[in-house]
């Protein structure tokens, strides 16, 4: 058995593992090959168990953007034949290293309830839990009415700046056990507009008089969605924005094409959790949200 960092040539194995063991946080072709072929950031790191040709398990790792103090995040996936070997010990301790050595103070991990005495161990305790669903896009109900001087546009047709602005407030005010300000916008630039891994003809913003009022961010590819923000300003909440701007994101989705999109919310977001029970969404997973000092 060996563990080691992973590499291009892991893609279709990682893939396959993914989409096995957790189809719903979607990891496509396009955002796992940049992954592992660019330039890891500070606190990126993407490790892969295997034995023989086969991977059995991964580990990743990412800084929770605009921390502070700096938060990190890992997810470990190991194929169930393969537990009880200590591969995911091993996974987990690599992951740490490479949070620790990018300054994170804080690790996070949204793990199975059934594996919290085990991650126990590195002195993770549950804060909440966070429920996964899924809906089929094309059974997406009907777009609701309009509000007046509302209009609807594609994210790739909006302002990079104001979009920033608008994801900049929507960082700190959303559910979290992380406290959030500001990142600078170039690298909000790199990692959000230019990034290969959004679909930003597929996500939406509501305009009211030029300004964005709501928008939904999602990441994927045009066969599954991962819908991984959706936000309000604060002096537009209360109007039904959310669900529209939702909606409509999912009829882009369905018109390109795409079958499965994906979200997830806090057990405490009810707002988000009705708006998603409105649209069709069904639950898939729930699992503990996890947080030890590093």
């Amino acid at each position: 058995m060996e563990i080691r960092a992973a590499e291009e040539g892991d893609l279709a194995g990682l893939l396959a593992l993914h989409d096995q063991l957790a189809p719903y946080l979607v990891v496509t072709e396009v955002g796992l090959r940049d992954r592992l072929t660019t330039p890891p950031a500070p606190g990126q790191g993407t490790f892969t168990a295997v034995d023989g040709d086969h991977v059995v398990g991964t580990a990743t790792t990412g800084l929770i953007a605009g921390s502070d103090p700096l938060d990190g995040q890992l997810r470990v996936l190991v194929r169930p034949e393969y537990r009880g070997q200590g591969i995911g010990t091993r996974l987990v301790d690599a992951a740490h290293d490479v949070l620790r050595a990018a300054g994170a103070t804080t690790a996070r991990v949204f793990a199975e309830p059934s594996a919290g005495e085990w991650a126990g161990r590195w002195g993770y305790r549950q804060t909440r839990q966070v429920h996964y669903a899924g809906i089929d896009p094309r059974k997406a109900p009907d777009l609701p009415e309009l509000p007046s001087g509302v209009d609807l546009i594609p994210l790739n047709e909006a302002d990079p700046h104001q979009l920033y602005a608008a994801d900049v407030i929507a960082q700190r005010t959303k559910p979290g056990d992380a406290k959030i300000v500001a990142r600078p916008y170039g690298e909000w630039l790199w990692a959000i507009w230019e990034s290969p891994v959004m679909v930003l003809d597929l996500s939406v913003a509501a305009l009211y008089a030029g300004e964005i009022a709501a928008f939904t961010l999602g990441n994927g590819d045009h066969t599954k969605v991962w819908s991984q923000m959706t936000a309000t300003m604060p002096e537009f909440r209360g109007r039904g924005l959310a669900k529209l701007v939702k909606a409509a994101a999912l009829h882009r989705a369905a018109a390109a094409g795409v079958q499965n999109c994906y979200t997830a919310n806090y057990d405490g977001n009810a707002p988000m959790l009705a708006v998603n029970e409105w649209l069709g969404y069904y639950r898939v997973a729930t699992h503990s949200v996890m947080v030890c000092p590093l």
